[in-house]
């Protein structure tokens, strides 16, 4: 099942941006799944599977974001990403 989350914008932002609408409609899919994990709210796995890519892909991706890999997890759950890893 999927949800569908309507965010109304001035046409400018994305021109201002030098983002075509569907640049803009991707990088805002992207930043917020970014934003989730930085702030330990989901995984890097969910988040990847969000946004297609394969987890690998989507750590690689946080470096454009400056968000380190380690966001806001806690010892525990660094060693549990490991296990499952």
């Amino acid at each position: 099942m999927k949800g569908i989350i309507n965010i109304e914008y001035p046409k400018y932002l994305a021109n201002n941006l030098g983002l075509s609408e569907k640049d803009f409609q991707s990088e805002i899919k992207i930043s917020s799944m970014v934003k989730l994990y930085e702030l330990g709210r989901i995984s890097s796995g969910i988040a990847a599977q969000v946004l297609g890519l394969s987890r690998v892909d989507f750590l690689d991706l946080l470096a454009r974001y400056n968000v380190s890999v380690f966001g806001g997890y806690n010892t525990d759950e660094i060693n549990e990403d490991i296990a499952n890893a």
